[in-house]
């Protein structure tokens, strides 16, 4: 098949690997050139995914796979359109399309009869059948489930470890129509292949959800369940805090039970997927109270970090903290909804210096983030934000001065802090 791929990010750049290595003919199309001529030299244009370098050199040198900037002229060429284009929500949480807009418009201008075009970002529920099928309509004049065919199927996949997630998980796939649906599962049975999970309530594979507005859904929901349990595990990390007991082990004697699956609480829920998902959610479900109140308790927890460090330092008024780790988890160079521009701000309002160092960025790179790099600066007090491996071996003796340590994410190992008041969050 001719397999279109469009914007080649850190989910879809991986994904068009994949299908191109399982012997299909694909185009990667994306509006940045630098993306486009790297992808065409046999380039990851960003660090970080296992095996990605070397699979998508062989792909490029094996001329399975190229990357243009014009989304139209692929698409027309196409048996198949794959969409990953990222999808923002605003402060109030409404859904920004303008990107995805874009994208679908250069899709419809191409679009021929016979072809399938599958969603993969993740979307408020009904926005497949009612925005992109009439977008797609009025630029085509082809209509969806009968002139083409047209499905939903969230990724489901986390940057770092994309090909290991693809034969891990079910892959979900929701049509417009039962006859858009069925050519969707074999599109993706052709093209994927999953790990043996005898644990799971049918063999593992693609499943066909029934609807597009089903798999819309279940996306939003298990990714909404993870802020929910995050947000509920925070509340009962505070609430530990205040009465002497380490939370860490309150939730391993929990977990132990099979109806149990309490998460970890910590200084901040970052990444695209779980702060963003339950707004988009919420635009569905204003009345949501459970989802919204969750969303606002994890919010909150960079200034409470901030809060326990005032409590162990005192007046943080003209003090020089250090806020470890910019990336919103450990091991991946990635900023999206961090907390660790929360907690920069939280400091600065108590009228704190902060400074931010990060193993995976440079001084340069932390300030084009505006972000205020820490080069050598004597500090105080230091913030764990992020679990980077690396803070695991962090002593005290590699930041004199230091008074007071609040480890956000229990990375670090309090043998190595002897001296320094180390506080961590539930404990």
């Amino acid at each position: 098949m001719r397999v279109v791929v469009v914007a080649l990010g850190k989910i879809g750049l991986p994904l068009a690997v994949q299908f191109a290595g399982k012997g299909h003919h694909v185009v990667g199309a994306d509006v940045d050139e630098r993306v486009v001529r790297l992808v065409n030299e046999g380039t990851v244009p960003f660090p970080g995914e296992a095996d990605l370098d070397v699979r998508l050199k062989e792909a490029v040198v094996a001329g399975s796979l190229s990357a243009t900037t014009d989304t139209t002229a692929a698409v027309a060429d196409a048996d198949v359109v794959v969409v990953v284009v990222p999808l923002f929500v605003d402060a109030e949480g409404r859904p920004d399309f303008g990107w995805m807009d874009d994208a679908t418009r250069a899709i419809a201008a191409g679009l021929r009869p016979g072809t399938l075009v599958s969603y993969e970002t993740t979307l408020p529920v009904g926005t497949t059948r009612g925005r992109w099928a009439p977008m797609l309509q009025q630029g085509s004049g082809l209509s969806a489930g009968q002139d083409y065919d047209l499905v939903f199927s969230p990724e489901r996949v986390l940057t770092g470890r994309v090909f290991a997630d693809l034969r891990r998980y079910p892959k979900l796939v929701g049509g417009v129509t039962a006859a858009s649906a069925r050519r969707g599962v074999a599109f993706y049975e052709s093209v994927l292949d999953f790990d043996d999970r005898p644990e799971l309530p049918r063999p593992n594979g693609v499943w066909d959800m029934g609807s597009a507005e089903a798999a819309e859904l279940a996306k939003l929901a298990e990714t909404t369940y993870r802020d929910v349990n995050i947000g509920l595990a925070n509340q009962f990390a505070r609430f530990a805090g205040t009465v002497g007991v380490d939370v860490a082990r309150v939730i391993e004697a929990c977990n132990t039970q099979p109806y149990s699956h309490i998460h970890t609480p910590g200084i901040a829920v970052g990444g695209h997927c779980i702060p963003v998902y339950p707004r988009l959610y919420l635009w569905n479900d204003p009345a949501a109270t459970v989802v919204r109140a969750a969303r606002e308790a994890n919010a909150a927890m960079p200034s409470y970090a901030v809060d326990l460090l005032a409590a162990a330092a005192g007046d943080l008024d003209g003090l020089d903290v250090l806020v470890l780790g910019a990336a919103y988890r450990g091991g991946v160079k990635e900023t999206a909804f961090s907390g660790v521009f929360a907690t920069v701000e939280a400091l600065r309002r108590r009228g704190a210096r902060a400074y931010v160092s990060d193993p995976m960025y440079t001084a340069d790179e932390l300030a084009a983030l505006g972000l205020p790099a820490h080069q050598g600066q004597r500090v105080a007090a230091a913030v764990v934000q992020a679990d980077h491996a690396e803070y695991r071996t962090l002593s005290a003796a590699q930041l004199p001065g230091v008074r007071v340590l609040v480890d956000g994410r229990r990375v670090t190992d309090p043998e190595l802090w002897q001296g320094v008041h180390r506080v961590v969050i539930g404990g």
